[in-house]
């Protein structure tokens, strides 16, 4: 898939679920749509949803999932390239799946004129990236469990990483049934009880029949309309056919392997240096050094060559160019805020995330510094 600058999709759903990140979000028009009347189910309490729904096993299928997000964000430069960092922030993302277990897929990513795939056959997952004519092989380690690197987010990760986080600072509740992609389902809802997060609540669509995530909307506090999305537009329960499972490079293509066994694998995935995640649940936030932000800078975005580099520069130089100039106890530096997702660089060098009010960022830095970092 394409490298999202600093943090990857599963990078991102990592942090518990207050903390979605502008700097690795992907942000959209509304695509996703559900109908207006609500469709006969048996009754479920929010225990019986949760339960059913980390009990479920995902049964072959194949389907379209599309990624959607409105963060309310300033008008970006357009750059008509679709892996520029522009395109990320503004474009919606389409993801095609063929699923027939756990080890055995393939996740594609149409663009115009290209395409990205993620295929997993036991052990042995391929990275295919049309524009750059570029197969990454990986050689998995024995009963691999984790996804594999850079494999998009589908609504069956994310509802399992928001779900991991719920506790006593959460809110459950059911609401009207609802039908995605043609599939009758609950909608579970998961809300904050602290009103520093900017979560209003978070939906889940759970299929009736199976109890599998269809999926996933997030909601800002007081929004009537999702800031971030990722569902099936369309699905079949089938099992895929095994053409739509195999891969070989294509001719002429350039292939690296990597191999993800003994100590590489656990040292994949490891946190990028120099970040690190400062209080718990809702109120997570993610800091950063502030050079991830900065094209060409240590960690910072390249989004595969020099074209995409000056593009993310002009997105990222209107963004920060939106910051507000602040100041406090724990030093100075420029806030961007959302309606969703709250941004602090500060001038000493360091960058705070997180789906909160900025009092909780402020806190994060204060806490920084009496450690003594940045």
């Amino acid at each position: 898939m394409v490298q999202i600058p600093s943090l990857s999709r599963r990078a991102r759903w990592a942090i518990p679920a207050g903390a979605l990140v502008v700097t690795g979000g992907v942000l959209a028009g509304s695509l996703i749509s559900t109908a207006q009347a609500a469709p006969g189910l048996p009754p479920r309490t929010p225990a019986q949803l949760l339960a059913e729904v980390a009990d479920s096993a995902t049964p072959p299928l194949t389907g379209t999932v599309v990624e959607t997000a409105s963060f309310g964000l300033p008008a970006l430069p357009a750059t008509g390239n679709p892996t520029s960092l522009s395109s990320l922030l503004t474009g919606s993302h389409t993801i095609r799946v063929w699923y027939a277990s756990p080890g055995h897929f393939r996740l594609a990513v149409p663009e115009q004129l290209s395409e990205s795939d993620v295929i997993r056959d036991g052990g042995t997952a391929w990275l295919w990236q049309s524009t750059l004519n570029k197969v990454t092989k990986f050689t998995l380690p024995a009963h691999a469990a984790k996804p594999v690197p850079e494999q998009p987010l589908t609504p069956q990760q994310a509802a399992q990483q928001v779900l991991a986080a719920v506790g006593p600072t959460t809110t459950v509740s059911v609401s009207n049934n609802v039908t995605v992609a043609g599939q009758a389902a609950y909608a579970l809802n998961l809300a904050p009880k602290d009103t520093r997060s900017l979560v209003g609540q978070i939906q889940i669509a759970v299929d009736g029949r199976n109890g599998v995530p269809l999926r996933l909307q997030v909601f800002a506090r007081g929004a009537s309309g999702p800031a971030f999305q990722v569902g099936y537009t369309d699905i079949h329960f089938v099992t895929p056919a095994p053409a739509d499972l195999s891969f070989t490079p294509p001719p002429g293509a350039t292939v690296t392997q990597v191999n993800l066994t003994g100590d590489q694998a656990g040292s994949h995935g490891q946190a990028r240096p120099g970040t690190a995640t400062i209080g718990s649940g809702w109120l997570t936030v993610l800091k950063l050094p502030s050079s991830a932000l900065t094209p060409g800078g240590p960690g910072g975005p390249t989004q595969g060559g020099k074209t995409s580099g000056v593009d993310s520069a002009a997105v990222l130089s209107a963004l920060l160019g939106s910051a507000s100039q602040v100041h406090g106890a724990w030093g100075s530096g420029r806030l961007l805020r959302t309606s969703l997702v709250s941004v602090l660089m500060t001038d000493q060098g360091s960058t705070y995330v997180g789906a909160v009010e900025p009092s909780v960022l402020y806190a994060a830095a204060a806490q920084g510094a009496s450690a003594g970092t940045p």
